[in-house]
């Protein structure tokens, strides 16, 4: 049992990939099928131009999890290296949103018209939100590292309920040195 838990991650992550690029493909033929079947007169160039460049982001992100994620094996099957995490948080954790999102905006770009890629602007909006509650929560962090009210805060807030119950019964003054 050498390894068992790089050959789970292994086979999760061929799972995961497996199944990412049969919805990525329904979905790709669901478009160009239903949009040369149903809606032909609603269907230009300008809408096979508006998919290519606006499904270009998860075809980008489809080859990244392909590259990172696929296990290598050795020519005698045994398993050289078992891929990344495709389930980590973080910046994988957001690659898999956008990817979400774009078959999102696809399929409703197929059943309602090419207006419904109008909804892919809350991918920026998205980020730029993450972005700026990440700073925010940074500056909140640091704020305290600056020193500016450092004296003021010391008398109440270092103290443990412990010592402020006996402050307030007027035993003994907590010392800091």
């Amino acid at each position: 049992m050498a390894q068992k838990a790089a050959k789970q991650q292994a086979a999760r992550n061929t799972a995961i990939l497996k199944r990412t690029h049969l919805i990525s493909l329904a979905i790709t033929t669901f478009f160009v099928l239903l949009r040369l079947l149903l809606f032909r007169a609603s269907c230009t160039r300008a809408t096979y131009v508006l998919y290519g460049f606006l499904s270009a982001p998860a075809f980008a992100i489809e080859f990244w999890f392909e590259r990172i994620g696929r296990p290598v094996t050795a020519p005698n099957g045994e398993l050289k290296k078992s891929g990344e995490d495709l389930e980590a948080k973080g910046l994988t954790d957001f690659m898999w949103d956008i990817l979400y999102w774009t078959w999102g905006c696809t399929v409703c770009a197929t059943t309602l018209g090419d207006k419904a890629w109008w909804g892919y602007i809350v991918v920026p909006l998205y980020s730029a939100w993450l972005g700026w509650t990440t700073f925010g929560g940074m500056r909140k962090g640091m704020a305290g590292m600056a020193g500016g009210d450092a004296g003021a805060d010391n008398s109440s807030g270092a103290m443990s309920n412990r010592q402020k119950k006996q402050e307030k019964r007027g035993g003994q003054k907590t010392q800091y040195r």
